[in-house]
């Protein structure tokens, strides 16, 4: 329903909570189905002033809907979301209504019962999301975290498992941790959106990491042997002669662990040729000589 809302309830756009609930009290109880049996108009009435106080006693769809507009709240709320977490029965159980036969009336199955017969309609509560922070190794290797929110009010915490190899934006779901239902059927659950942090000391691409290792002038050309850290124990691996500056070396299976599986990805060594700011006098002379042999 396409309107403004708080036209629907007679009432400015400053009024309080209290004014609101007010003003849906007494168009509840004159529109009510119950007092208006067989008159479409006035169940219509009903339907159209009950979603407009289940948007505007809601501080949240409330804002919502002042900042965005009409267009723009329909567009983000579904008519199932503007009344999760909705209860009226406060209200109706002062008219001696049921709060049954309300959504029955706003869900179109009568009595509090969907159409074609069967039980009440069971709504869901609303779904919570929130991101959290893990550190990159964490999100590598796994483990638990602690993570505090707010629901109802209320402080919560939970120990969340974080499984081993996940990402950025991959979302964790935590069932039963939403918003409880206005008709007593399940509660929503909280999504927990993964950001992970950069590391120090190691990159990530898809499954593989990627680790910066240095190595002397002398062992680009010469070779050498370099420790490269890995998740667990650093390793050290040779540097073949001849490696230039952004050359990989490739640990097979020291990288991320796969999800759901056994295997891993790589680990990539990138080379730096270390270039030294100071040189002593015997360093000079010898790099002049190797300058002069044309190296």
């Amino acid at each position: 329903m396409a309107k403004d809302y708080y036209a629907v309830l007679g009432v400015q756009k400053t009024a309080p909570a209290d004014e609101i609930k007010k003003a849906y009290r007494k168009l509840a109880l004159k529109f009510h189905p119950d007092k208006n049996p067989g008159d479409k108009k006035a169940e219509e009435k009903f339907k159209e002033i009950t979603e407009a106080y289940a948007v505007l006693s809601d501080a949240e769809k409330r804002r919502q809907y002042d900042q965005f507009g009409e267009s723009g709240f329909h567009q983000r709320y579904s008519q199932e979301d503007i009344y999760r977490n909705f209860d009226v029965g406060d209200i109706f159980r002062e008219f001696g209504f049921g709060t049954d036969d309300i959504f029955g009336h706003l869900f179109g199955g009568g009595r509090g019962r969907p159409q074609g017969g069967g039980s009440r309609q069971v709504i869901k509560g609303q779904d919570y999301s929130m991101q959290i922070s893990i550190p990159l190794r964490q999100a590598l290797l796994g483990g638990e975290r602690r993570v505090d929110f707010r629901a109802q009010g209320q402080a919560e915490h939970l120990q969340v498992r974080i499984p081993p190899g996940i990402e950025s934006g991959q979302k964790l779901r935590v069932a039963g941790k939403g918003g409880p239902s206005p008709m007593g059927g399940p509660p929503g659950d909280l999504f927990l959106e993964i950001r992970v942090e950069p590391d120090p000391v190691f990159s990530r691409e898809g499954q593989d990491l990627f680790v910066k290792v240095q190595i002397p002038f002398s062992g680009a050309c010469l070779g050498t042997a370099v420790d490269v850290p890995t998740l667990g124990e650093s390793k050290r691996v040779k540097v073949p002669a001849g490696m230039s500056s952004g050359g990989r070396i490739r640990l097979k299976g020291f990288g991320v662990p796969v999800r759901g599986g056994k295997s891993h990805g790589d680990l990539y060594a990138i080379i730096e040729v270390a270039v030294p700011q100071h040189l002593s006098d015997e360093q000079r002379k010898l790099l002049e000589k190797l300058r002069d042999s044309g190296l």
